[in-house]
């Protein structure tokens, strides 16, 4: 399952550890259950034909991670279509070419901290069901929705008075910008930041200003710009 080809394949991803397991168990079964004995006892969960007790060190062997966490779940792909008029009455993500899978997952994982419960993932961003991906959410890949698509189409298609935001160098200072509740946020590429063919359909440019009179730092990691983002527009209009 560590391979896209595979997960497609088999329509199934792994989760690992007792707080991404238990999350999403709370919105799907697992096909395949491998835990410690002590887990099971734990969660008041009984063993079965699927759900398998095993040793520390067979988990060790199955593990994905360095340091496996009792319990590893095979969950069928939790698929999703968005509704495209969700932009017009919500605020959503759209990543473009977010590559690295720790950031993929993160951001996520910050989208459902502040209620941002619909990304759209353009091509060329990384697989939401990469093992990296689905460790790095903390369980936040149960409760937001995610949809791959064109991005330029998706944008294409949306009303012109819906607010496209895009974070950009030569943006508007995000804390002096005019912001909406409503509209899409693009977070771009870890090194190129949002692709020109994208930049194009954004209205309204912001920029997370730097404090630092030298500028010795470029820019923010990805993630983390968009924690900062997203934490301006939830401060703006609250929940």
């Amino acid at each position: 399952m560590e391979l896209k080809k595979n997960r497609e394949k088999e329509n199934a991803f792994v989760a690992e550890g007792p707080k991404v397991v238990g999350d999403i168990m709370d919105v799907v079964r697992p096909d395949i259950l491998i835990a410690t004995e002590e887990w099971y006892k734990a969660n008041n969960v009984s063993p079965n034909d699927k759900y398998h007790i095993v040793s520390e060190d067979d988990l060790r062997k199955a593990s994905f991670l360095q340091h496996p966490q009792q319990v590893i779940g095979i969950f069928p792909l939790l698929k999703h279509k968005i509704d495209r008029n969700i932009p017009a009455k919500e605020l959503c993500l759209a990543l473009d070419k977010i590559q690295d899978p720790g950031n993929l997952g993160t951001i996520i994982r910050i989208a459902d901290w502040f209620g941002i419960t619909n990304i759209f993932c353009g091509t060329g961003t990384a697989d939401t069901f990469n093992p990296k991906v689905v460790q790095a959410t903390m369980g936040s890949i149960a409760r937001v929705n995610i949809e791959y698509a064109d991005i330029c189409e998706l944008l294409d298609s949306l009303p012109a008075d819906i607010p496209v935001y895009g974070t950009s160098l030569d943006g508007k200072n995000i804390y002096e910008q005019q912001l909406s509740p409503t509209g899409i946020i693009i977070m771009g590429n870890e090194g190129n930041g949002i692709s020109p063919e994208v930049m194009s359909r954004v209205n309204k440019t912001i920029f997370i200003p730097c404090y630092q009179k030298e500028r010795a730092v470029d820019s923010l990691n990805v993630a983390i710009a968009t924690a900062v983002t997203c934490a301006e527009f939830k401060r703006k209009f609250g929940h």
